[in-house]
């Protein structure tokens, strides 16, 4: 998919804003890392492709960052322990 979008300057910080439509087109999220490829004269930016866990992707890649990783299967045990009075 080729779409042309007007010129962009590039602001003092080396930084260059994507138009929202193209960020939408490709689900882009503030927060979300992307990848910057060097071709010949281009600069191609990439979403990232999820491999392997989607929990960790989301991890690694949604703002704001989770510390460590959560085990849903434990968090539920312990919430339904304590439903039950277990606890």
């Amino acid at each position: 998919m080729m779409v042309n979008m007007p010129k962009r300057n590039v602001g003092s910080k080396g930084q260059v804003v994507i138009p929202k439509r193209m960020r939408e087109a490709l689900g882009l999220k503030p927060g979300v890392e992307i990848t910057l490829e060097l071709r010949d004269k281009e600069i191609v930016i990439k979403k990232p492709e999820v491999k392997g866990s989607y929990t960790e992707y989301y991890i690694t890649t949604s703002s704001p960052k989770l510390k460590k990783e959560v085990n849903l299967k434990e968090l539920i045990e312990e919430e339904v322990e304590e439903r039950l009075g277990l606890r």
